[in-house]
């Protein structure tokens, strides 16, 4: 899927008011995602996304390793710190935060390939999992 095509989806989903507030909440939720995911998976999610969107999932990973810390595993965060992450990126409030996140969790449901939204529900925890399209389950608890 192109990226004039994606931003086009997620300003429809999340009923956001122009592109540049949908650039916006795309970039701050893709980064988000990216802290969150182990960077290996978010390597190979960024893949498969337009270059303009899979730099905001490589970059968490690139500080990392500037800083030296580990990037085996994403950070330990709930849909709480999720939101506020969100929300202070994009410069919105929580609740909006969350459906703009859903809205770019389904458009990349549709954009990459099942087994790796699979991969994605399974290093989410439970809570964060939920705002997956329907039917994607989740498997971290952490």
């Amino acid at each position: 899927m192109h990226h004039d095509e994606m931003i086009g989806k997620i300003q429809a989903l999340a009923r956001l008011p122009d592109r540049g507030s949908t650039e916006r909440a795309t970039q701050a939720v893709l980064r988000t995602l990216g802290e969150r995911l182990p960077a290996g998976l978010a390597g190979h999610v960024a893949a498969q996304l337009p270059p303009e969107l899979a730099a905001c999932l490589r970059r968490p990973a690139e500080s990392a390793v500037a800083e030296g810390r580990d990037t085996g595993s994403g950070e330990r965060f709930d849909l709480i710190a999720f939101a506020g992450r969100i929300a202070d990126r994009a410069g919105t409030d929580e609740d909006a935060a969350l459906r703009e996140a859903a809205a770019v969790l389904e458009v990349l449901d549709a954009a990459l390939a099942p087994e790796l939204m699979d991969k994605i529900a399974a290093a989410l925890p439970v809570d964060i999992g939920a705002l997956l399209p329907v039917g994607r389950t989740t498997g971290d608890l952490g």
